[in-house]
């Protein structure tokens, strides 16, 4: 008996969380009730217009610059066969499974929402392979985001008609191979069938969604190393008072000034500076609220953008049914294709991760540098000799200089195709897939900050704040402090590792309490 959970798909309600349950966690799913009357009720549209033999685009044309050929009824099967064979061009490394799982639970619960007219044959056949665990081989690059993700999506709609390949252990294998290993017949497309199956935002989708779940817990960690920097460079806290945030009243910038609050709450090293000299602090320090929240914000946008184009039908045309006044209206052609909204939140949400990464270095120069922390240089034991943690500094520069170069926006680029029918694309899945690897580089960066300020508070005798003193603790399970030089290599990646996988966040959380995600303002 299979005790996964089950995700139920109704093309309304699916939540990110849900998809990296079945993405990452293999949890099965099912197609709701309440959903097949819409897919039913879209599909009798579609035999109908074959019945009465009307002329319609999607269903009996080409495609494309194509759209005026019609075809036959006898070569319908064919042309939706032709189209999947000539389509599934992509290149590129494979996408990972886990991103092919999501890729497909998006796409089903896109044709869940009733509008697609696709036969309920394919739908099953989705949900079988997702259950069964058959991840078809899909080549990353390929898609221009408008007309959907044609190429990678056309691998996967290869494996389900039984033709191409599947990703077995990780390695290709015959998709009739597999299919008879399992005892899955392969689908027979009818029409329309292949131009839903491939026709939509998925792979973006799936690109942007992995980037979410990692930036949900990361952005939050992010403040508790701000944190962590402030009580090591023994920063005020004033800042981040109420009234500052009040009076200029953007709801991420509040946000961080609640988390900062809470973070920074009963610190006996705060107390201990409360009255000193120093009258500011550096920008990147005193300015976080401000910076911090508006990344905070970028991520509030991803996070409803996602919500919304999850729960979307992304193909074309699209079908209405009117079953009391039948006609060639129920049938709409029109662009959900266009991938313009996920493609610009991508692009916007990797600038603000260059931003975050940006001031966290600033922060990492000003623990190093002893004319203005007051420690040792570089936090070395026995500076001159040793050069301490120098070098992070330095490797959290060449990260920072990686992500700069993400932050350009694809969307900025477009590309005339079709002989000139889809004259504008939007770049959606190469902005998505930009910012999963910017989400990687900004890890790396926090982590070297987490190590120089973890290592700057071995120099300070009072326990920082509890959310700080057990954050510090999680640091020092994998990270020894310095005692003379060493390689910090592996430390760094381990730590970025745990930053993104380790689940450090509710477990700081369960114990100390839990941080504002801006609930009170958005």
């Amino acid at each position: 008996m299979n005790d996964s959970p089950i995700i139920h798909l109704d093309g309304e309600t699916l939540t990110p969380a849900e998809i990296i349950m079945v993405g990452r966690y293999r949890a099965r799913v099912e197609v709701s009730q309440d959903a097949w009357p819409k897919i039913h009720a879209a599909r009798a549209v579609v035999e109908r217009i074959l019945a009465e033999n009307e002329t319609v685009y999607g269903i009996n044309t080409g495609f494309g610059a194509l759209v005026h050929e019609r075809i036959s009824q006898d070569d319908l099967s064919l042309l939706q066969l032709n189209l999947i064979r000539s389509h599934a061009t992509a290149i590129g490394q494979p996408m990972s499974a886990e991103a092919v799982r999501c890729m497909m639970v998006i796409r089903l619960n896109s044709l869940c929402k009733g509008h697609s007219g696709i036969h309920p044959d394919c739908i099953n056949q989705l949900a079988t392979y997702l259950n069964l665990g058959i991840h078809p081989y899909v080549p990353r690059i390929g898609s221009l985001g408008a007309s959907g993700d044609l190429a990678p999506l056309s691998h996967l709609a290869l494996a389900l008609i039984g033709e191409g390949e599947v990703l077995v252990d990780g390695v290709r294998t015959p998709t009739a191979d597999v299919l008879e290993q399992h005892e899955v017949l392969p689908v027979s497309l009818t029409a329309k069938d292949g131009l839903s199956l491939i026709n939509g935002t998925s792979q973006m989708c799936s690109f942007a969604i992995l980037a979410h779940q990692a930036l949900g817990e990361l952005l939050v960690l992010a403040d508790v190393i701000l944190g962590t920097s402030m009580e090591a460079r023994k920063c005020s806290l004033t800042p981040s008072n109420p009234l500052v945030h009040e009076a200029r009243p953007h709801p991420g910038q509040r946000t961080i000034a609640k988390r900062l609050n809470t973070l920074l709450a009963n610190s006996p090293i705060m107390e201990s500076h409360a009255n000193c000299e120093r009258v500011q602090d550096p920008y990147s320090f005193r300015c976080a609220p401000q910076v911090h929240g508006a990344i905070w914000e970028a991520y509030h946008r991803l996070d409803e953008m996602i919500r919304i184009e999850i729960n979307s039908a992304t193909d074309n045309p699209l079908i209405f049914p009117s079953p009391a006044n039948p006609g060639a209206h129920e049938v709409v052609s029109q662009g959900n294709f266009h991938g313009e909204i996920v493609a610009m939140v991508c692009d916007s949400m990797t600038l603000a991760l260059f931003e975050l990464g940006s001031i966290s270095e600033r922060r990492m120069d000003q623990m190093l540098d002893p004319a203005r922390s007051e420690l040792p240089a570089f936090l070395a034991q026995n500076s001159g000799l040793e050069s301490g943690l120098m070098i992070v500094q330095y490797v959290a520069g060449a990260s920072l200089s990686e992500l700069h170069g993400r932050a350009g926006p694809r969307t900025a680029f477009s590309t005339s195709t079709s002989a000139g029918q889809e004259d504008h694309v939007s770049m959606g899945a190469t902005s998505a897939w930009n910012l999963l690897e910017a989400t990687q580089h900004l890890a790396e960066i926090l982590a070297c900050e987490a190590l120089i300020a973890c290592e700057a508070l071995e120099h300070e005798p009072l326990n920082p704040a509890p959310h700080v003193h057990g954050f510090k603790g999680l640091v020092r399970t994998i990270v020894d402090p310095l005692n003379g030089d060493r390689s910090t290599s592996n430390d760094l990646i381990e730590l970025t590792n745990q930053l993104q996988y380790g689940g450090w966040l509710s477990r700081l959380e369960a114990e100390y309490g839990r941080l504002s995600r801006g609930e009170d303002f958005f």
